[in-house]
């Protein structure tokens, strides 16, 4: 597990993440959309992303892996943002 830090503001908690892919994750409960920030500056958002996929995401061993196995599986659609 890679968190550096979390915090909460309202609905969102965001997670700074020290990974080679992934440089930080917000998270809104409401809208249930995350939104990932990869080392490389492109910016995506997931929608319709679960509490418990984006827990899972949050505690796996690598983020990166994970983006690319349970959530880039077409299941979830994303925009790129930047």
């Amino acid at each position: 597990m890679a968190i550096i830090s979390e915090k909460i503001e309202g609905t969102q908690i965001l997670v700074e993440i020290k990974s080679s892919n992934v440089k930080t994750a917000k998270y809104d409960t409401e809208s249930k959309t995350a939104t990932i920030t990869f080392n490389s500056g492109g910016i995506y958002e997931y929608y319709d992303l679960s509490w418990e996929t984006f827990t899972k995401f949050r505690m796996a061993e690598s983020q990166g892996k994970f983006l690319n196995a349970l959530i880039k599986d077409g299941k979830h659609k994303f925009k790129k943002i930047n």
